[in-house]
């Protein structure tokens, strides 16, 4: 009896996410006071707090709980990532892509994709490209791939930004050298006049 009242409220709350958060929470604390280790409502409540409240620490300690409860359920990974990417936590973040590759049944191309927005996150282009091409080819949807690609232009536009930034500042470090070297030239030739 309880585990179908529990999964009522799960339903309930998968049915009112996103546009009713008042009836999605209410019937995720319902279904979370049925079992507190319950891997779907714990999911949809980190998602609550990191999507719609923005506050990710509540959110991560959600996501711990439900991996803490479950390490096999792959709907929690790209998530999960993401929040770690946004929230500065590259380190933890490219520990759980690691884990991740591991867990049966994962959206190998959506880790990919994770991955390359790690890289991104990090400005490591050439990285970031070459994981959003691994995430292509790992692509089983044609929406995935056009997403992809749109990631992967303003990847490339970053890049050459990069590179272009690092033009500039090597043509300055340049003429303050040869500037360094004629006005250190003209002050030897001033003093052997």
């Amino acid at each position: 009896m309880e585990t179908n009242l529990q999964n009522h409220y799960i339903f309930k709350a998968i049915e009112a996410y996103p546009w009713e958060l008042e009836k999605a929470v209410e019937a995720l604390n319902y279904a979370l006071a049925y079992d507190p280790e319950n891997v779907k409502a714990l999911h949809l409540m980190a998602k609550v707090h990191y999507e719609q409240l923005g506050d990710n620490e509540t959110a991560k300690t959600y996501f711990e709980k439900a991996l803490a409860s479950r390490m096999d359920i792959p709907d929690i990974y790209p998530e999960y990532i993401r929040l770690l990417i946004n929230n500065d936590d590259y380190k933890e973040a490219q520990n759980l892509i690691d884990f991740a590759k591991t867990v049966k049944g994962i959206d190998k191309a959506g880790i990919a994709l994770t991955q390359g927005q790690l890289y991104e996150s990090l400005t490591f282009f050439n990285d970031a490209e070459k994981a959003l091409k691994n995430a292509k080819q790992l692509a089983l949807n044609n929406d995935f791939i056009s997403y992809v690609d749109d990631v992967l232009s303003r990847v490339k536009k970053k890049k050459k930004i990069q590179a272009n930034e690092n033009r500039i500042i090597e043509n300055q470090s340049k003429k303050e050298m040869e500037t360094a070297n004629k006005s250190w030239f003209q002050n030897r030739l001033n003093n052997l006049l």
